[in-house]
């Protein structure tokens, strides 16, 4: 058996948890950096920056205060329920709109799907409407 040896040393690969996918995405939706959310759950930047990044979970008084800080459950955090990441709390326009998306997941699963497959006809529709196609079989371009 031949002996092989590497050009270089083998990185450590740090795999984002989910834990951490969930932290940094629900943070970006709410937009504070890593220094604010730090100083509003009493914690350092390097703290969230680890949690997010490598496969430590942080201690639960941390996930506690992290959930906190970011207004949303320790179980939303931890991936036991669904996050519901408001936008921003400074853009009212934003906030009604979301109340109303939210609203949607109330509805029985079949209404959800009625509700998904409405959206994406809109959508083609009008992609065709800006290309000047139109199925509507209307002859005057109506």
């Amino acid at each position: 058996m031949p002996l092989t040896i590497a050009r270089a040393m083998p990185r450590k690969k740090y795999g984002e948890t989910r834990f951490g996918e969930r932290l940094q995405s629900i943070r970006k939706a709410r937009r504070p950096a890593q220094v604010q959310l730090a100083e509003a759950a009493a914690t350092t930047q390097r703290a969230v920056s680890y949690y997010e990044t490598e496969a430590g979970f942080p201690p639960a008084p941390a996930v506690i205060a992290l959930a906190q800080a970011l207004g949303v459950t320790s179980d939303e955090l931890l991936g036991l329920k669904t996050p519901k990441v408001a936008p921003v709390q400074e853009d009212p326009e934003a906030r009604r709109q979301w109340k109303r998306f939210q609203m949607i997941a109330t509805l029985p699963e079949r209404d959800q799907k009625a509700v998904v497959r409405l959206i994406h006809s809109l959508v083609a529709g009008s992609s065709l409407r800006k290309n000047g196609n139109t199925q509507t079989g209307d002859r005057h371009g109506r």
